[in-house]
């Protein structure tokens, strides 16, 4: 009998759902989780049809993090945490920000450690109220990593996240929304359907649109005004350029045309 994949992987129409499915470890990040995410994103992103993915988690958590059953410490030897980060952290979350793909996290529990940063590098983040964001790195000794250093002060400010980041507390999913840190606090009966009416959404949506859009608001966070009003207009050029931007004009004048008509 073979054993269960590490991410259920859903074709649906104009989207994927993924689903971490670890349950019995909280969906906590080993080896195999992260190649088979990687590998199922990977594959959204070249199926044409796909237009967004839906992120979450299975069972009774979003994800714990790194799986530290995996922490083998040997006597003279010091591990090195780098070598994690380089080769499986660091490129799903570039992946999660770069891909033309708008990625939807549905946080359905616990995101704790990196399982929080990875949700909070998603484009947009809706959780159950009873979910919980934990950034606990410094209470074993450890700094936030996976982006959590990048993302967090961005989203929260630099007061609230130094607070998070060094006190260790975890933070409802209400109060994320509240500070900005999640678009949206949903009750725990209607994550699911909320999550898929935004991935509905970005589905119907000219998809060269969103791509370019990410691309905009990745850029903005090093440039100058200069620069991204630059940036701004190059892309611009491309989306006008793009097969989508005239259907859109064209259904918009045949919708105005047949309102006015008598």
């Amino acid at each position: 009998m073979s054993e269960a994949p590490n991410v259920l992987v859903e074709r649906r129409d104009g989207y994927r759902r993924l689903a971490l499915n670890r349950p019995e470890r909280l969906n906590a990040f080993n080896r195999e989780l992260h190649a088979e995410l990687i590998a199922a994103l990977r594959e959204a992103e070249a199926d044409p049809d796909c237009r967004a993915v839906l992120l979450t988690g299975a069972g009774r958590a979003f994800c714990a993090g790194q799986d530290l059953t995996e922490r083998v410490f040997v006597d003279g030897i010091t591990p090195d945490l780098s070598e994690n980060l380089v080769e499986r952290y660091n490129p799903l979350v570039s992946f999660l920000r770069s891909t033309r793909l708008p990625i939807v996290a549905a946080v359905n529990g616990i995101a704790a450690g990196a399982g929080a940063s990875v949700a909070l590098a998603c484009d947009i983040v809706v959780a159950a109220r009873s979910a919980k964001f934990v950034l606990s790195f410094a209470r074993i000794g450890l700094i936030p990593d996976a982006g959590g250093t990048w993302t967090l002060p961005r989203l929260l400010g630099d007061a609230r996240a130094r607070a998070l980041v060094m006190l260790g507390q975890s933070v409802d999913a209400g109060r994320a929304a509240d500070w900005g840190m999640i678009w949206k606090a949903v009750d725990d009966d209607n994550l699911e359907s909320e999550a898929v009416a935004i991935c509905e959404t970005l589905a119907a949506t000219p998809g060269e649109a969103l791509a370019l859009a990410k691309r905009a608001l990745l850029a903005s966070a090093g440039n100058s005004l200069a620069e991204q009003l630059a940036l701004e207009g190059a892309l611009q050029r491309q989306a006008g350029a793009h097969p989508d931007y005239r259907a859109a004009v064209e259904s918009f004048r045949r919708k105005g045309a047949s309102r006015a008509a008598p």
